[in-house]
């Protein structure tokens, strides 16, 4: 039945052209080229309904034999105006008429997948990519069996179908080298994988593609050369960040209201919620000096029900929702607010949103945590940053500026809840044995430093390797690897993921956490240090790769800092031989840890809050002389 809503009935009563249309398409004497011309002028006057409407007037009463065609048009309308139900039916209508309209098959896979119903999906596609009948040498329909290639491989990979969703992605390298969003997901699935070497040809893809082709957020674990990870952010933006070349929104809302009283924060984010943002930042949120600063939160984080959500939430003076509102419209809301400083706790790390600080919402955008590393976004001219984690060798590859903070980067929270003392029986460890740990996401592990572990348990009889495993395959890669160092299986001991209090209170059984590098522990490594383990890194050239050296400074062990690989090998043999040394960190960490610098929040809020005034207040100040 044509659906006709109240919007469309008043255009329809003082529109009697769109009426004549739509009495002349149920006739059945409407050409289908007239019908296209009068519904793509409909739309592109911004009448998407009444296009439906007359789009189903006219397949409903009309014989034709490029009905398909114009069942085609009406699902593509549907499908924009997220009416995916009504879609899949005329797009199955349309394949009823016609078998091989791929196009047609492309597009109910993404009606179904909007509705929930995902294999369903991925068998539409697949009936695409395994047709032996397409004619793959023809361009056009190349691309539309890439197409059922490449979403198919990004749904699995949603779904942690990891191996199948690699697969996938290498038919389609094959097919066609230059795709660059199939290689950077190529390049990234092989390191959640630890599917060693990451860059691993395929096809006419060079090693070159394979490089460029590097998301950012793998060019962090991949190399620890700056100028690279630059590149990465660089590449980013080119293709994916506005160019916005009209006045700053931040200067338009000021000269229509001066900004005036407290200092206003906006915090950016989409991570506010259960992530390891948001397990950091609580009590910056709620020590802030509410007498000097407001403090705002704008931000599109899922809703997952949590505590942490809820104090986070509750920490804030003003919580803005910007889910569902678009870049331009959420950078406006920012302005209007009069936010003096925007920290943004994302970067390019994965829900980001770049466009809204391309508008410049804010006269000072900082960023802070999300991406430890240049974004090379334009409107951030800031970071926050110590003296280890950014010397002044990093400088000229990073595209903000630093503000420096006393002690450590990086703030934390402390009353994080710590589950029940759990027993090494019960993880399946040895009660004597040597325990080392590596807690960070399998992405940040790479060939180099696996078979730098290896070769530390090798030297240390007894010793056992405690890991996180995201996923099945990445367990069976690093067993694999194992052997080939003629490691035994049952020295590496995988834990399950497990809630934070009871993720925090297994620290306590390893004897020392190894970190990975190029990236660096972040949260693991402030949780580590909070629960009383020593860890041992190695710094290196970028901000990514001296962020666990940041915090063993501030807490007092510099000592566990080590700068080549081989120095971290050595470092790391001489502690697993000497357990009584050990013991020593652990004591220290327990005595006087929680008291170092480290985990004085209030002060690293204080010393954040100075600098942003300062900031602040010499931006109102020229505000006020430019006036």
């Amino acid at each position: 039945m044509d659906k006709t809503t109240p919007a469309t009935k008043n255009v329809l009563a003082s529109n009697p052209e769109l009426e004549q249309s739509l009495v002349l398409a149920r006739s059945g004497a409407m050409e289908l080229n007239v019908l296209m011309e009068k519904a793509d002028k409909l739309q592109r006057e911004g009448m998407v309904d009444a296009a439906i409407l007359l789009y189903q007037n006219w397949t409903t009463h009309t014989k034709s034999v490029l009905l398909h065609v114009a069942c085609y048009n009406l699902g593509t309308l549907l499908g924009s105006r997220n009416r995916h139900a009504e879609a899949e039916k005329i797009y199955t209508t349309a394949l009823a008429l016609s078998p091989t309209f791929t196009q047609a098959r492309l597009n109910l896979g993404h009606q179904l997948e909007h509705l929930g119903r995902l294999e369903e999906a991925l068998g539409e596609w697949r009936k695409v990519f395994e047709d032996k009948s397409l004619d793959r040498a023809n361009p056009a329909v190349l691309e539309l069996i890439l197409h059922a290639l490449n979403n198919s491989a990004r749904l699995l990979e949603t779904q942690r179908r990891l191996a199948e969703s690699q697969a996938l992605m290498r038919q389609s390298l094959m097919l066609k080298a230059g795709q660059g969003d199939v290689i950077q997901h190529y390049v990234h699935i092989r390191q959640k994988q630890c599917d060693w070497p990451v860059y691993q040809g395929v096809g006419n893809v060079t090693h070159n593609q394979l490089l460029v082709g590097t998301s950012l957020l793998a060019m962090l674990s991949a190399s620890d050369d700056p100028a690279l990870q630059l590149m990465a952010a660089q590449r980013f933006v080119h293709e994916k960040v506005i160019a916005y070349k009209d006045r700053p929104l931040h200067e338009l809302a000021t000269a229509r209201q001066p900004r005036r009283g407290r200092i206003k924060i906006g915090y950016l984010s989409g991570d506010l919620c259960m992530h390891a943002v948001g397990l950091l930042t609580p009590e910056l949120f709620e020590l802030h000096d509410r007498d000097r600063f407001e403090v705002y939160a704008f931000c599109w984080s899922r809703e997952d029900g949590t505590a942490q959500r809820a104090r986070i939430l509750g920490a804030m003076d003003h919580h803005v929702r910007l889910a569902g509102v678009d870049d331009l419209t959420a950078a406006r809301l920012i302005a209007e607010a009069g936010i003096d400083i925007l920290v943004d706790l994302q970067g390019l790390t994965s829900g980001a949103r770049p466009n809204i600080l391309a508008y410049r919402p804010a006269p000072i955008q900082v960023s802070y945590l999300g991406l430890p590393g240049t974004s090379a976004l334009p409107g951030v001219d800031w970071i926050i940053a110590d003296r280890f984690v950014m010397p002044p060798e990093y400088l000229p590859y990073c595209t903000e500026r630093p503000i420096y903070l006393p002690n450590c980067y990086q703030v934390s929270d402390r009353q994080r809840e710590v589950g029940p003392a759990p027993s090494r029986e019960q993880y399946g460890l040895p009660e004597n044995g040597f325990v080392y740990c590596s807690f960070n996401n399998n992405h940040k592990f790479n060939e180099e430093v696996f078979a730098s572990w290896m070769r530390i348990l090798e030297q240390v009889p007894g010793s056992v390797l405690w890991l996180l495993a995201d996923n099945e395959w990445a367990k069976a890669n690093m067993l694999r690897v194992a052997a080939e160092h003629n490691v035994l299986e049952e020295r590496l001991i995988f834990a399950p993921r497990a809630a934070p209090p009871d993720y925090l209170a297994r620290f306590a059984l390893a004897d020392l956490f190894l970190d990975t590098f190029p990236y660096n522990a972040g949260t693991t490594a402030s949780d580590c240090l909070w629960m009383g383990t020593p860890i041992l890194t190695r710094s290196g050239r970028s901000y990514i790769s001296r962020m666990a050296g940041s915090l063993l400074s501030a807490v007092g062990l510099p000592d566990l800092i080590t700068f080549s690989l081989p120095e971290y090998e050595s470092r790391a043999v001489q502690l697993g031989q000497n357990p009584a040394r050990i013991e020593s960190y652990k004591r220290y960490l327990r005595e006087q840890g929680r008291s170092s610098a480290l985990f004085d929040i209030p002060t690293v809020v204080r010393d954040l809050e100075h600098e942003f005034e300062r900031m602040a207040l010499d931006q109102r100040r020229g505000d006020q002389a430019g006036a």
